[in-house]
C-alpha cells in the first residue's frame, strides 16, 4: 500500500513538473504567474458555462455573451431621478452604458418597456418620494400585463442608493421589482437585465474599493442644457455620524485627473458652457496614478479627521487648475466641500481664475460645537467661522452656500438657538436646511437616539426657515443697482422672459431683447453670457435689464478683474 500511495504521489508531482516545464517551454521570458494574469478572465468561464465555444472579444465590458438569448433592439427606458447632482451624473452614465447595449430612451410612459429610477436615501423625505413612485409604477406594470401589449411586460429597476441600502426590503416588499442595482454596479445593468427575460429578480449592490466609471463617457439627458455634472470622485471616508453615503456608495475613490480633463474638453466641445465638479469631499481629491511634491494637506486649528490624511498624487487645487485652464469661457463650480480640510492652494486657484465661480459650500450642519461633536464633524463653531474669515479675506467678492440639520439626536433649544445665531453671523447666498432623519447603518443609529419629537423639529425647521429667508432678501436687496454676468439658460416658464444663472447660482430673468455684441447686435440665445443690471430682487430670483452679450473675459476685464486679483495678492 505504501508503495502505490508513493508511486500515485510521484506521478502528481510528475505532472505538475511537465506543465511547469511546458509553460517555461512556450513562453521562456515569462513566469508562471504572469502566465496565469494574462490567462483567461471572468468572461471566458462565464460564456464557456453557457456553453460558448467561440472565442470572446476580452475588452468587452459588459460580459455578456454575444450570441445570448436577449434583444435589446427597440426595448425603451423611461428613467426617474431623484435626489441630488451626482445622481443626475449617474444616470447619464447608466444611459451611455445601456445606450452601447442598443436600449432606446424615452420620455414618455406608455411607451417604456423599462422604468429605471435613480434613488436617494440620505433622508426619510427623498425615500418616501420613491415609494410614491413605485406604488405607481407597480399599478403600469399591472395594467400592461393586462392589456393587449402583455406579451411585452414592464420591467422595473431600482437604482442608486436606496437599491443598496434597503435591497432586501425592495425585493420582499416590491415584488413589481425586477432589478435592484447599487451605485457601484451599472456596468452590470445590462446583464442584470437580461436575467429578468427569465422572470427571476436580478440584484448587484457589491461596493467597490475602484470602481469611479472614469472610461465611462456619460450621455447627457439634455443634450440642450448648457450646462453639466461631471463627477470627479465617489464614496466618502468621514463618517460623520448622521451621515448614510459611506454605507450607499463606499469608501472614497477619485478619478484620474486626465480623464476628467478630458471629460471637460469634449463637453467645451459640445458648446456646454458651465460644468460642476462633484464630489462627497472634493477637497480630498487626490489622483494617486501622479506625482506631486506636497505629500500631505495639513489641517487648520481646530480641525481634525477620523482618517488618516492622504498622501502623494494630484490635489484638487491641481486639478482645478487644470480643469479651468481647458476653456476660459467655460464657468467651473463645484461641489461639496468639507470644510475640514479646505486647503488654501484651492483659494488661491478660485481667486486667480475668472471662470471659477466665488460661490462656495460650506456645509456647516449645526452650529453648536456639542451637536458637531456628536456628528463627529471634525471642528469646531469656533473653527469654522475662522474659517469663513479667512475665505472672504482671500476672496472678498465670495459667496457663500450652507447645509443645515436641526433636531439632531440631543439637541437642546439652546444648543438650536446656536445655529441659528450661526446662520445670523454668516451671510449665506443659499442654505439647504433640513430636519433630522435618522438612517439605519449610521453611527447615530446605532450610538444615540433621535429623542427630539417630530413638532420640534418641525418647529425648528419653519424657524431656521423664517430666518434664511429675512438674511437672503437682505443679501439680495444689496445686489439692486449692481451688475452681474449670467450664463443664460432659455425662456423662465413661469414669466416669460429669458433667464440665466449668475455666479452665485442665483436665478436672473429679464425682457426679451436685442442686444449689442460687438460691433453689432443680435438676440439673445441659450449659452450666452450677458451683462445684467439688477433693478428689483425677491427671495429666490433677481429681475434686471440686459445690457449687452458679452464674455467672461471680457465681463471681468471691464470691472478690473486684474487691479482687483493685485489688491487681494
Amino acid at each position: 500500500m505504501w508503495l502505490i500511495h508513493r508511486a500515485k504521489r510521484l506521478a502528481k508531482l510528475s505532472n505538475v513538473n511537465s506543465l511547469k516545464a511546458r509553460c517555461k517551454c512556450d513562453v521562456p521570458s515569462t513566469r508562471l504567474k504572469d502566465k496565469i494574469k494574462n490567462g483567461p478572465d471572468l468572461k471566458y468561464f462565464i460564456t464557456s458555462s453557457n456553453g460558448i465555444s467561440e472565442p470572446v472579444e476580452p475588452t468587452r465590458i459588459p460580459y455578456l455573451p454575444d450570441n445570448i438569448n436577449f434583444s435589446t433592439a427597440r426595448r425603451k427606458v423611461y428613467f426617474d431621478v431623484y435626489g441630488c447632482q451626482m445622481n443626475l451624473n449617474d444616470i447619464e452614465i447608466v444611459w451611455s452604458i445601456l445606450k452601447k447595449e442598443g436600449f432606446e430612451r424615452t420620455e414618455i410612459e406608455e411607451e417604456a418597456d423599462i422604468f429605471l429610477v435613480m434613488t436617494c436615501a440620505i433622508r426619510e423625505g427623498a425615500e418616501n418620494k420613491i415609494w410614491y413612485r413605485l406604488d405607481h409604477l407597480r399599478g403600469f406594470k399591472r395594467r400592461r400585463a393586462n392589456s393587449k401589449k402583455k406579451d411585452s411586460p414592464v420591467k422595473i429597476g431600482i437604482l442608486g442608493c436606496m437599491a443598496e441600502r434597503l435591497k432586501e426590503k425592495l425585493i420582499e416588499k416590491e415584488k413589481a421589482v425586477d432589478v435592484v442595482a447599487g451605485p457601484d454596479s451599472y456596468r452590470d445593468l445590462p446583464r442584470l437585465l437580461a436575467q429578468t427575460d427569465s422572470g427571476q429578480t436580478a440584484v448587484n449592490v457589491l461596493l467597490s474599493l475602484d470602481e469611479t466609471y472614469a472610461d465611462v463617457v456619460p450621455v447627457r439627458l439634455n443634450q440642450d442644457s448648457v450646462s453639466a455634472f461631471i463627477s470627479i470622485m465617489r464614496g466618502c471616508d468621514n463618517m460623520c455620524t448622521y451621515c448614510i453615503v459611506p454605507f450607499t456608495r463606499g469608501r472614497e475613490r477619485s478619478r484620474a485627473a486626465a480623464s476628467v480633463v478630458d471629460e471637460v474638453r469634449q463637453l467645451a466641445e459640445q458648446g456646454v458652457r458651465e460644468v460642476t465638479l462633484l464630489g462627497q469631499n472634493v477637497n480630498s481629491y487626490r489622483d494617486v496614478t501622479q506625482p506631486a511634491n506636497l505629500t500631505h494637506t495639513k489641517l487648520a486649528e481646530g480641525f481634525k479627521t477620523v482618517y488618516k490624511s492622504k498622501k502623494g498624487g494630484l490635489r484638487f487645487a491641481d486639478l482645478l487648475d487644470q480643469v479651468s485652464s481647458v476653456d476660459p469661457e467655460m464657468r467651473i463650480r463645484f461641489t461639496a466641500a468639507h470644510p475640514k480640510d479646505f486647503p488654501d492652494e484651492v483659494l488661491q486657484v478660485i481667486s486667480e481664475r475668472p471662470n471659477i465661480c466665488k460661490m462656495l459650500h460650506l456645509p456647516a450642519q449645526s452650529g453648536s460645537s456639542a451637536v458637531l461633536e456628536r456628528m463627529r464633524r471634525g471642528y469646531t463653531r469656533e473653527a469654522y467661522l475662522r474659517l469663513v474669515d479667512h475665505v472672504k479675506a482671500r476672496i472678498p467678492e465670495v459667496g457663500l452656500s450652507t447645509d443645515m440639520i436641526c433636531g439632531f439626536c440631543g439637541e437642546t433649544e439652546n444648543e438650536f438657538q446656536e445655529t441659528l445665531s450661526l446662520m445670523d453671523l454668516v451671510d449665506y447666498n443659499v442654505a439647504f436646511l433640513f430636519p433630522y432623519s435618522m438612517r439605519e447603518k449610521t453611527a447615530a443609529f446605532r450610538r444615540y437616539t433621535d429623542d427630539v419629537p417630530d413638532h420640534i423639529k418641525k418647529d425648528r425647521h419653519n424657524r431656521m426657515m423664517e430666518l434664511y429667508r429675512k438674511k437672503c432678501q437682505i443679501l439680495n436687496d444689496k445686489e439692486v443697482g449692481n451688475t452681474h454676468l449670467v450664463l443664460v439658460e432659455g425662456i423662465d416658464k413661469k414669466t416669460g422672459r429669458f433667464m440665466g444663472r449668475n455666479e452665485f447660482y442665483l436665478k436672473v430673468v429679464f425682457d426679451e431683447v436685442e442686444l449689442p455684441c460687438g460691433e453689432g447686435r443680435r438676440e439673445v440665445k441659450p449659452g450666452d453670457y450677458v451683462s445684467v443690471r439688477i433693478d428689483e430682487a425677491r427671495l429666490s430670483v433677481l429681475k434686471g435689464t440686459a445690457l449687452r452679450v458679452t464674455s467672461i473675459g471680457e465681463f471681468y476685464r471691464d470691472l478690473g478683474w486684474a487691479d482687483r486679483k493685485l489688491l487681494r495678492n
